[in-house]
């Protein structure tokens, strides 16, 4: 059977905060067929089932649905067309992708094409948590939906298995449920969210904190009954409770930049890209979880902004930069994104570290020669750190790899 193809000049994979801001800002600068693809019924990503505040902006503050509800609406005003149920398969050539929804399937070609895939949760099965299998087991993504857009009781006692911000909105999402929480644990010597929050759990809703902890197994059959732990002592208990709630250690979605041999960066795992955004492949742009496992919506939203004036510069004739040098991180750095340094990058940069840091110096070098060096106050885990752009204009193109690396002093 021959697919039916159409042509729109850009194509945005992915309705979350940062494919609808990119879109948003594509139609509203006069480009005439702005298509935004997403697999799930609803526009808006993950903020539409975040029923927590902490999303628009100080003066406007907003919770998840507010905010998802905001910046669709301001992308169907600006005049691009978004599109649920549709799920990009692969690709059917440099700039066009299969897809299949409601109506069947279908090619799309384009002009530009910007992934905008998000990221998610490594499940319980990914953790190689062991065990028995029994219900009750949840990602923080699948605990909100459940208890947001479903309205289903999850359980009566539950677990929270990491201590950073998604952490704690996962806990209170629990608590809304009606399940009272027994005990937040993480790996780690300290809770990584921020000092308000963690004394917040504590001192007014009585959640204690298991730092240094370590989920070793599931216990129960049919439902969950309990989960064993290992402090770092070699220590063992047993906490009883019917639902455990798998919080952060987020991928990027990337299966489409994978099928379509993008270049990844071994840190993030997801696309390389330089400050304007490009992969590695001419004409198609990535933005947004997809690039920086996982950053705030807001800053997914700058994400799509940015991309939005590569786009436009690519739709009035301008060239595809070549990739860039590469920008790597030193251990105890995990990730930057951008991860490529291209003339006139003005992007920031955002960074995580594995280890607790008391201000530590952040540096960054190529071939021996000092670009930029800073002074920062404490680098927490699973908190961003961020790298301003200005030492770009220092690097020298045909040089060897940027290395960022960050120390006590």
């Amino acid at each position: 059977m021959t697919r039916p193809e159409r042509q729109v000049d850009v194509l945005v994979v992915g309705a979350g905060p940062a494919g609808l801001a990119a879109a948003a800002r594509l139609a509203a600068a006069g480009v005439a067929r702005v298509e935004v693809l997403d697999r799930e019924q609803q526009a808006g990503g993950v903020p539409r089932y975040c029923h927590h505040g902490g999303f628009g902006t100080w003066t406007r503050p907003l919770t998840g649905p507010a905010y998802a509800r905001l910046i669709l609406g301001a992308a169907v005003r600006a005049g691009a067309f978004v599109r649920t149920g549709i799920t990009a398969l692969d690709w059917a050539g440099p700039l066009a992708l299969n897809t299949v929804g409601p109506q069947g399937p279908e090619t799309i070609r384009a002009a530009a094409v910007v992934l905008a895939t998000g990221a998610r949760e490594r499940p319980r099965a990914a953790r190689l948590v062991p065990g028995t299998r029994p219900n009750g087991v949840y990602t923080t993504g699948e605990l909100q939906q459940a208890a947001h857009l479903y309205g289903q009781r999850i359980g009566n006692r539950a677990v929270i298995v990491g201590a950073e911000d998604v952490s704690y909105s996962a806990a209170d999402t629990a608590r809304a449920a009606g399940a009272q929480v027994v005990a937040v644990v993480t790996e780690l010597d300290r809770s990584q969210a921020t000092i308000a929050r963690t004394h917040n759990a504590r001192l007014r809703h009585g959640i204690p904190l298991l730092t240094d902890t370590t989920v070793t197994e599931l216990l129960g059959h049919g439902r969950l009954s309990g989960v064993r732990v290992r402090h770092r002592d070699g220590r063992t208990a047993q906490l009883a409770c019917d639902t455990v709630v798998f919080t952060g250690d987020f991928v990027p979605d990337h299966e489409l930049a994978r099928r379509g041999r993008l270049d990844l960066d071994p840190g993030t795992r997801g696309p390389a890209v330089d400050g304007a955004l490009h992969t590695s492949r001419p004409g198609v742009f990535a933005a947004g979880s997809v690039l920086h496992p996982v950053e705030s919506a807001a800053t997914a939203v700058r994400d799509g902004a940015h991309v939005a004036a590569g786009v436009l510069e690519l739709l009035d004739g301008g060239g595809w930069s070549r990739p860039g040098v590469p920008l790597l991180v030193i251990p105890p750095l995990r990730w930057i994104a951008p991860n490529r340094v291209a003339p006139g990058d003005d992007h920031p940069y955002v960074l995580r570290t594995s280890t607790l840091l008391n201000r530590p110096v952040l540096q960054v070098v190529q071939d021996g020669r000092l670009l930029h060096k800073e002074w920062l106050g404490t680098a927490v885990p699973n908190r961003t750190l961020t790298l301003s752009a200005e030492w770009n204009r220092l690097v020298d193109v045909t040089g060897g790899p940027v290395r960022v690396t960050l120390a006590e002093r």
